[in-house]
C-alpha cells in the first residue's frame, strides 16, 4: 500500500462505498418487491421479474450472495480509510477514520440506497439482478458454504427453514388489500369484490322473500281469477299450489303462459302442464354454495326449506346478484315505499316486516344483522316481550317509537336516525 498514492487510494475508497451502497440497496430492492406484481410479469415472461424471481426461489442464498459481497466490500473500505487517515493525521487517523467512515457509509452506503430502493424497489431490484445473478454462480461454493453454517445453527433451535410461511392470503387479508386498492381498482368494483368474498357470510334465509310476501296462485280458484293474476303479474315466474303454499305444485313462467293464452284450449290442465319441477333449498345455505348450486342445476330460483321441510321463504338468482353488483331497477322485492316513509322531520316511519339488512345496506344504520332478519323480530328479541303502542325504545342508540302493534307482530314504527348514540357514546 506505501506504493499507492493517498488519492488512488482515496477513489479506490469512494468506488468501494460505491459497491456497499449496490448491495445494500439491492437486499433491500429484493425484498420490497410486491410478489403478487412480480408473479403477473414472470407470467408475462418479463425477462427481470423471471431473473429475480428465480434469485428469490431461494432467499438463504440471496442474501448469503449479498452479505458476503457488502462484508468484503466494508472490511475493504475500512482498511483503506484507516490507511488514509494514518497518512494525513498519524496515529490520531485511525480515530478519524473510523468516525468519518462510519458517517459516510451509513449516508451514502446505508440509508439514502436503501430508502431509495424501499421507493422505487423494481427501478433497483432488475437492473441489479443482471449483476448478482452471475455472481451468484461465480461465489456458489462459498454462499453454499455460509448457507450450511447458517441452516445447521437454525436447526440448533429447531428452526425449520423449509417450512417458511408462504405468501398466500387469507380471506380477511385480502379484503384489505382490495380495500386499500385505492384509485387502482374503482370503489365499484372495491364494492364487488367484498360483496363476493362476504357471500359465505350470507345464508339464504338473509335475502329471502319471506314466505307471507311470497306471491302465487292457488291452482284451486276460479279460473278466471286464475287468468286475471296471470295477466296481472308482476314477475316473470309464478309459484302453482293447492290451498297452501306448503301444497306447492311448481313454477311458470311468464314466457309459457304467453304461448299458452294463445290457444283456444287454455285451461287449468294446460297450465299445470307448463309448470317446471320444484327446486327446493336448506335453510342455513352459504350464498355463495348456493350461487354454485344454481348454476350446476340450470335454476335460477328455489324454495327454502327448513329442517322439517315446511317453506320459509323463496330464493332467487337475481336475489344472489343483488348482494355482489347491488339492487337492480327491476327489483320487486326491495324496500319499498311501503316499507320506509321518510318524513319531512328527518325521521322515519318503517313496516315492521322490513329486512334489517336491507335497512343497514341501504340507509347505513349500524343495526346487527347476525340475529333476527326483521325490525319487528330484532324490537321482540331486545325487549323479550310484544310491546303495547306508543311506547318508545331505544334500539342499539336509535330512539325508535311503537306506533302500531297488531296481530303479536309490530306493524310500524318511528326510527330517529339524527338522535342515533353508537355503543361507544353511551
Amino acid at each position: 500500500m506505501d506504493d499507492i498514492s493517498t488519492s488512488t487510494l482515496t477513489i479506490v475508497l469512494g468506488v468501494l462505498i460505491c459497491v456497499s451502497a449496490f448491495f445494500s440497496s439491492s437486499e433491500t430492492g429484493m425484498m420490497s418487491l410486491n410478489k403478487y406484481r412480480l408473479r403477473h410479469l414472470v407470467q408475462n415472461k418479463n425477462r427481470g421479474a423471471m431473473r429475480v424471481s428465480g434469485l428469490l426461489d431461494r432467499p438463504d442464498r440471496l442474501i448469503g450472495l449479498i452479505l458476503i459481497g457488502n462484508n468484503l466490500v466494508n472490511i475493504a473500505a475500512s482498511a483503506i480509510a484507516t490507511i488514509i487517515g494514518m497518512r494525513l493525521f498519524g496515529d490520531a487517523g485511525v480515530a478519524i477514520a473510523t468516525l468519518a467512515l462510519t458517517v459516510i457509509v451509513l449516508i451514502f452506503a446505508e440509508v439514502t440506497p436503501k430508502t431509495l430502493a424501499a421507493f422505487f424497489p423494481e427501478k433497483i431490484a432488475y437492473p441489479a439482478s443482471v449483476i448478482l445473478k452471475p455472481m451468484l454462480t461465480l461465489f456458489y461454493p462459498f454462499v453454499w458454504a455460509l448457507n450450511a453454517i447458517t441452516n445447521g445453527l437454525l436447526k440448533l433451535l429447531r428452526i425449520d427453514t423449509s417450512q417458511s410461511e408462504g405468501t398466500t392470503l387469507s380471506q380477511e387479508e385480502l379484503r384489505t388489500v382490495v380495500n386499500e386498492a385505492g384509485s387502482m381498482i374503482p370503489r365499484s368494483h372495491q364494492d364487488m369484490l367484498i360483496s363476493i368474498l362476504d357471500l359465505e357470510k350470507v345464508t339464504v334465509e338473509d335475502i329471502m322473500v319471506p314466505r307471507n310476501e311470497i306471491l302465487g296462485i292457488d291452482i284451486n280458484d276460479d279460473w278466471k281469477d286464475i287468468v286475471k293474476q296471470l295477466n296481472h303479474g308482476k314477475h316473470t315466474r309464478l309459484l302453482l299450489y293447492r290451498d297452501t303454499i306448503d301444497d306447492a305444485v311448481g313454477f311458470v313462467h311468464a314466457r309459457d303462459v304467453l304461448r299458452l293464452s294463445s290457444k283456444t284450449s287454455f285451461a287449468k290442465e294446460a297450465l299445470l302442464r307448463a309448470a317446471r319441477e320444484l327446486y327446493f333449498v336448506p335453510e342455513g345455505t352459504p350464498l355463495n354454495v348456493q350461487l354454485l348450486k344454481f348454476r350446476r342445476n340450470k335454476v335460477r330460483l328455489g324454495l327454502v326449506v327448513d329442517e322439517y321441510g315446511d317453506i320459509q321463504g323463496l330464493i332467487t338468482l337475481e336475489d344472489i346478484l343483488e348482494e355482489i353488483v347491488g339492487d337492480f331497477t327491476t327489483n320487486m322485492t326491495a324496500i319499498s315505499n311501503e316499507d320506509i316513509d321518510k318524513q319531512e322531520d328527518g325521521t322515519y316511519l318503517i313496516d315492521g316486516g322490513a329486512n334489517i339488512r336491507d335497512l343497514t345496506k341501504d340507509l347505513g344504520w349500524e343495526l346487527p344483522t347476525n340475529g333476527p332478519r326483521t325490525l319487528n323480530g330484532l324490537i321482540l328479541e331486545y325487549m323479550e316481550e310484544i310491546p303495547q303502542q306508543d311506547v318508545s325504545i331505544r334500539l342499539y342508540g336509535y330512539p325508535v317509537d311503537i306506533i302500531e302493534v297488531a296481530d303479536n307482530a309490530i306493524k310500524r314504527v318511528r326510527i330517529h336516525p339524527e338522535l342515533y348514540k353508537s355503543a361507544e357514546e353511551k
